[in-house]
């Protein structure tokens, strides 16, 4: 009954800081459960220690809550994945993770921002819509779906700077 009420009452201010490979087995179990491709822990390491990539993770009560990673090329960068535990969505801080990403790419001299992302996913496109992303693309069939369809993929970007 204490956990409970814990996790109830107890959440903890979520912090937002830069990722590190020793979170790589988190974002790699996260990624998996959220999506119908789930990277390694060893993919994540890779992406981790690439120097063209951005990532941070969330974390609320001290607990791992969720994680955003970009490749940046230029002053372009590709939001790769962003996912937050099923404890801690309908809270915003997919919005808040998002916006302080956006703000560490900008300061890193990133001006365009893209992302594809699952025509059917409608949580992460409204994300994105209210974060001021805009269609510039769409690629039928793009995503393999659990029950053996395929999904349309829609491109959208953001001017960050």
């Amino acid at each position: 009954m204490m956990a409970f009420l814990r996790r109830l009452f107890g959440r903890g201010e979520p912090h937002i800081a830069p990722a590190h490979v020793r979170d790589a087995a988190a974002i790699a179990a996260l990624h998996a459960a959220s999506f119908h491709r789930g990277w390694s822990e060893e993919e994540v390491e890779n992406l981790l220690l690439d120097p063209q990539v951005l990532a941070h993770s969330l974390r609320v009560g001290g607990g791992f809550a969720g994680f955003v990673m970009s490749r940046c090329a230029a002053d372009e960068a590709e939001i790769l994945s962003i996912a937050v535990t099923r404890r801690c969505q309908g809270r915003g801080l997919a919005r808040r993770m998002l916006t302080m990403h956006m703000r560490r790419l900008a300061a890193l001299g990133v001006k365009a921002l893209f992302l594809e992302v699952a025509e059917s996913n409608r949580a992460a496109i409204a994300l994105y819509r209210k974060a001021g992303f805009r269609d510039v693309a769409k690629r039928p069939n793009y995503y393999p779906m659990p029950d053996g369809t395929t999904a349309a993929a829609l491109v959208l970007r953001r001017d960050i700077a």
